[in-house]
């Protein structure tokens, strides 16, 4: 009886701790007002001590991953099929907020002359958007030394030198199994070093609210209501239309998923970030029926290659600065920012803040739409990041789930079981 009881303790589980800390930075915020700005420390602090794990993890799964498979071409299958997938809905992403954006024309009636804004603001970012030309984003991928790619945790790099790994380890033969093993079981160590930060996920999510709401106050918000109420609206449409449809047609319901990664969204929601999470979606989805080889290989790619959120917030946040700004884009302009959209976004990984810098790398390498408009959304970054970040989190949930499918990796009763019955437990526990 005792143990029952405490698993019914809702103060025991996680999403419930967020929501307390969501609610009290909000207090603190308004009560503080721009003092509360120090708060982020708090959540800063959260991210980078679960960054500081993520390289070595992300390493040793892929690696592992690809080495289980044996067969090269299986892994390579897997792979391309991600790779389609993620294209595919992506630009279902993006199509779907260039669509929104111009019914609900956030922007228009701004009138704004860009010559008196004050980009200062922006300069870190504009600064960042406009090195990252096609080449240097291919010369970025290699790291300098294969230390350097984990000192500077850089997403697709580690992800690279783990390919290239696991692919000579699977070349060993018999004598690979005892590396496996040992990375492996360095992996799961790791795994309980990110459990035991996440009880200080309330926290980051009480310091980075406060923080939010203390620096821009909640009447900044009126007049970007419509932009925000956008943001929301899309990626809500995007969750249960295009990513409800394919969770269907893999015979999983949307609504039992997404209750059983409710502590996942909380996390993301309130750190505006989708790597917090990423060690505990990747024990949640082997748990859920999708290989686990699988996993390993799908869900880390899909943190870089497939950001649905940021990916609708960017083709509505490039029009929006056309609309303001009064710069006439015709249907070819459109068409032109979504087609370099579906280059751009791909370098975009869970950190909160990523997204900026690739909208100004879009606007920059467009020449189209002025990038000193950027300096508009600043407003209203942190805000539609919890929108965002949410969908990146189950879209790359249920891209796992579609590939695993694809691939006849996937576990439907015990799927079934997990989803009808999900364990009561905090995901910290």
């Amino acid at each position: 009886m005792p143990p029952a009881t405490r698993r019914k303790n809702p103060l025991g589980q996680l999403w419930v701790q967020l929501l307390i800390g969501l609610l009290l930075g909000i207090a603190v915020g308004c009560a503080a007002g721009p003092r509360a700005a120090g708060l982020k420390i708090l959540a800063d602090l959260f991210i980078r001590l679960i960054r500081m794990v993520l390289p070595p993890i992300i390493f040793g799964t892929v690696a592992v991953g690809i080495a289980k498979m044996g067969n090269l071409k299986t892994a390579g299958r897997v792979g391309l099929k991600a790779l389609i997938y993620f294209e595919i809905v992506s630009t279902f992403a993006l199509v779907i907020g260039l669509v929104v954006v111009n019914v609900v024309k956030p922007g228009a009636g701004m009138h704004v002359n860009v010559a008196t804004l004050n980009t200062h603001a922006i300069d870190a970012y504009t600064a960042a958007g406009k090195k990252q030309t096609a080449q240097d984003f291919l010369i970025n991928i290699i790291p300098t030394s294969a230390v350097g790619a984990f000192v500077e945790g850089t997403m697709l790099q580690v992800i690279l030198l783990s390919v290239l790994f696991g692919v000579a380890l699977s070349r060993l033969g018999q004598r690979k199994q005892q590396l496996i093993e040992i990375l492996d079981l360095f992996v799961h160590v790791l795994f309980g070093v990110v459990r035991i930060v996440m009880y200080l996920a309330p926290l980051a999510a009480f310091g980075s609210m406060a923080a939010i709401i203390g620096q821009y106050g909640t009447h900044t918000l009126a007049s970007y209501g419509k932009l925000m109420a956008g943001v929301y609206l899309t990626c809500i449409v995007f969750i249960f239309g295009v990513l409800g449809i394919i969770a269907a047609s893999c015979r999983v319901s949307l609504w039992k998923f997404l209750a059983y990664i409710k502590d996942e969204i909380a996390v993301t929601f309130g750190t505006c970030s989708t790597e917090a999470v990423l060690p505990q979606m990747m024990l949640k989805m082997e748990k859920l029926g999708c290989e686990k080889s699988l996993v390993e290989m799908v869900l880390p790619a899909g943190y870089t290659f497939n950001a649905d959120g940021t990916s609708i917030y960017l083709t509505m946040a490039a029009i929006f600065v056309a609309q303001a700004t009064d710069t006439h884009l015709s249907l070819g302009d459109q068409l032109l920012v979504l087609a370099v959209l579906l280059l751009t976004s791909k370098g975009s990984a869970g950190v909160a803040g990523s997204g900026f810098v690739t909208l100004a790398a879009t606007l920059a390498s467009m020449d189209k739409i002025p990038v000193g408009g950027i300096v508009l959304l600043l407003g209203i970054e942190s805000f539609v990041n919890q929108a965002r970040a949410v969908t990146n989190l189950i879209g790359n949930g249920v891209a796992t789930i579609a590939v695993a499918r694809w691939e006849n990796a996937f576990d439907e009763a015990r799927a079934r079981a997990m989803l009808d019955s999900p364990p009561r437990e905090a995901v910290i526990a």
